[in-house]
């Protein structure tokens, strides 16, 4: 179990890595105004969807003492940051108070994880 649990992990830092990426790459376009989300950061996003509901549910089959307030708290940055995303997805330039957010947010479910122990 332990096997596959740390497979999803680093499944989830993929996604994690996609979405951050993707941001950071639009950074430069942010400065000229021209700034859109990337295919790579809705995938990213899903993937972390995905990836942590499996993660939560084989921590639960192990008996693992699961934070629910972090993972609620995790869902719920993810899910707005999806959200965003998918609305927007097909704009050619988005508002670029809204494209930090999501870069906001991003950080936020991050230093959520990593940081709440």
């Amino acid at each position: 179990m332990d096997l596959l649990i740390n497979f999803f992990v680093g499944v989830h830092v993929i996604g994690i890595a996609a979405l951050l990426g993707g941001f950071i790459y639009q950074l430069k376009a942010a400065g000229q105004g021209t700034v859109r989300f990337a295919p790579g950061m809705l995938h990213g996003a899903l993937v972390m969807l995905v990836s942590g509901l499996l993660l939560t549910a084989l921590n639960n089959a192990d008996d693992v003492e699961l934070n629910n307030t972090k993972i609620g708290l995790k869902m719920a940055v993810l899910l707005a940051i999806l959200t965003i995303i998918f609305v927007k997805r097909s704009e050619e330039q988005v508002d670029k108070r809204l494209f930090g957010l999501v870069g906001l947010l991003t950080l936020v479910n991050i230093f959520t994880a990593v940081l709440w122990t």
